[in-house]
This record gives C-alpha cells, structure tokens and sequence, in this order.
C-alpha cells in the first residue's frame, strides 16, 4: 500500500499545473505531479505544439511547445515527482484528513490536492458525415501536430476560430497553398490574427462550407458549397484541417463531492473548492468575472499554492515573500539541498 505522503499532489500537468508545481517548490513544499497523457504540457503538448501563443506575459509570441519546455524546467528546478498516464479516478479522504488518490495504475497520498486539468477529458469534434471523416488520417487533420507534416502541400483549413487562423497563418511560407473556409463572416479569433490573415497571400472563402472529400485512399479534393447559394465548388487539396472545436467533460472529478457550474468547479478568491485541502486554477474553475487565458491561470495557481501553504502549515506566511529577496534565494537553495 502506498505509505508516501506528499504536500501537495498536482492533478493536471498542463502549462497551469507546470507552473504550480514550481511555486509549490518554490514554497519548499514537497510536489507531485499526476498527468493524465503521457507526457508534460496537457492540451498545448497534445494538439497545439506548433501553435504560436501572444498572450503570455515576457513573450512577444512563442510556440506552444516552447511555452511547455520552459515551464517544465522551471518547474524541474525543485525536482517535483512526476507522474504520467495516470487518471485520476477517486478521491478519498482519509479519517486523519489525508487525501488519498486512486488512479488507473496507482494510489498516491497527500496533505493538499491542486486540480488544474485545463478544460477535462477532451476530443475534437468531428462532421459526423462519412464522407468526410472516413479521410482521418489520410489527409483530413483536426489538429496540428506539425507545421512540417504540411510543408509544400495544398491545405485546406475549415473554422473560424483561433486554432483555424493560428494555423492558417503558420503554415505560410511552408505550405504551398492556403485557403481558409468559414461558414460566416465574422470570426471567433482574434482580431489581430484574423488581420494578419485577411492581409496575407491566405485564400479566405466566407460563408463555404465543406461538403465532402475525394481522393483514391487519401485526401485529394474537397467539395466545399456557398451556404447562401448552396453553388459547390471542388479544390483540389493534398490536406484538409477541421477545427470545428473540441467537447470536454470533467470526467471521474465531477464524482468527487465538488462543488461544480457546468463543466467547471466553483473556487473562492483563494481559489478554495468546497472540500477542505481541495484547491483548483486554470480553465478548469469558475467564479464571477473569470477569464479563461494561460495568464490567468499562472497567477491563480501561484494563489492556490500559496493559500494551500498556509492550509499546511497555519503558522506561514500566505505572502511567500518576492523572489529577488536574498531570503527567498538562501530557501529555494535549501529546498533543493533536500533533494538526494
């Protein structure tokens, strides 16, 4: 039976929980990480890592799979446990208070548990038409994995939405041949990127829609039609990107007792659940005027950790004082000295 007790457990090593697991460090406060894929940087490793990201702080814009690599060594600074390919099924909380977590391959205790699992068990939508999604993995893409796995071929990009025009603008000068077709004329991206877009050599095609895709074995043509016209038109394509959105659902955590809006878990102001040592950030919680960026989870897991700190320890600071401060350093130096 497992007997180690561990601070802090994070459910969730997406680039929130990355960050988690380095201020929990920092906090000298001994760290585990529990990752449901198989490896570090949750939905941006999974489906994004080409993708360039503006909105982080300190980064004019930097590929997604850039983002997890600093993360993850920032957050290896304090050597934190990691665990992937691990779901976490159950939640029991023992009769000493200590939280004990049930996975599909193991069991593993501890004194606080911090959920930043991002948006849950996700998967991308898809047309639901045969005529269509018979051509997955020969040439009909819902993500980009690779900007390179496109390099010289005709791309078709299907959406509206940022994923749609993040890509569209990331494979030029790769592909050599872009047309974006989305079924109305107002786009969910944003603005500047869609800016960027309408005034590249990118093909936009508003109000199409795609209606089939030909092709002997693999992705050859597409069959897109005018929405206001139903007027079809064929192109011919070597890929075709969907982006029509992804459908998530908490999974087992929504059977832990929390108190859930939706898809999403209810925090206080110190990014408190309803159960006690029990403590959510990132896209995954909700509260009034809640805005759902990687920014915004960064500082919303630097409260939880430290709020969880003093849960730990009610004699400690909730203010861990600021990094550039000889103590802090002579502390971090400390944890790590800890570490065999």
């Amino acid at each position: 039976m497992e007997t180690d007790l561990y601070d802090i457990t994070i459910v969730g090593g997406g680039p929130v929980g990355l960050y988690g697991a380095y201020y929990a460090g920092f906090r000298t406060l001994r760290t585990k990480i529990v990752e449901s894929l198989d490896a570090l940087g949750g939905q941006i490793t999974a489906l994004y890592p080409e993708k360039w990201i503006y909105d982080v702080a300190g980064f004019p814009r930097i590929l997604g799979r850039e983002l997890v690599d600093k993360l993850t060594e920032q957050a290896m600074q304090y050597h934190p446990t990691v665990c992937t390919g691990e779901t976490v099924e159950r939640l029991v909380r023992d009769a000493d208070g200590t939280l004990r977590l049930v996975t599909n391959r193991a069991t593993h205790l501890t004194r606080v548990l911090v959920i930043t699992a991002g948006i849950g068990a996700f998967h991308p939508k898809t047309f639901k038409k045969p005529e269509i999604d018979s051509f997955e993995g020969k040439g009909l893409y819902y993500f980009v994995k690779s900007f390179q796995d496109f390099k010289d071929k005709r791309v078709l990009i299907v959406g509206g939405g940022d994923s749609a025009v993040d890509w569209a603008n990331g494979l030029l000068g790769i592909a050599r041949d872009i047309t974006l077709i989305h079924r109305r004329d107002q786009f969910r991206a944003h603005e500047d990127s869609v800016q960027k877009m309408l005034h590249s050599p990118i093909t936009v095609k508003l109000f199409y829609e795609l209606r089939r895709l030909q092709g002997d074995g693999r992705v050859e043509r597409a069959v897109i039609y005018q929405n206001k016209t139903n007027v079809e038109e064929t192109l011919e394509v070597d890929a075709a990107v969907a982006s029509l959105g992804f459908l998530s659902t908490l999974g087992p955590i929504q059977e832990w007792g929390l108190e859930l809006e939706g898809d999403s878990v209810r925090v206080t102001t110190r990014m408190e659940t309803n159960l006690p040592g029990v403590y959510a950030a990132g896209d995954i919680v909700t509260y009034p005027g809640k805005v759902k960026l990687i920014a915004t989870g960064f500082g919303e897991v630097a409260t939880a950790v430290n709020n969880a700190a003093q849960y730990i320890n009610p004699k400690a600071s909730v203010f861990p004082g600021h990094s550039s401060s000889q103590d802090v350093h002579a502390r971090q130096r400390e944890a790590a000295a800890k570490v065999p």
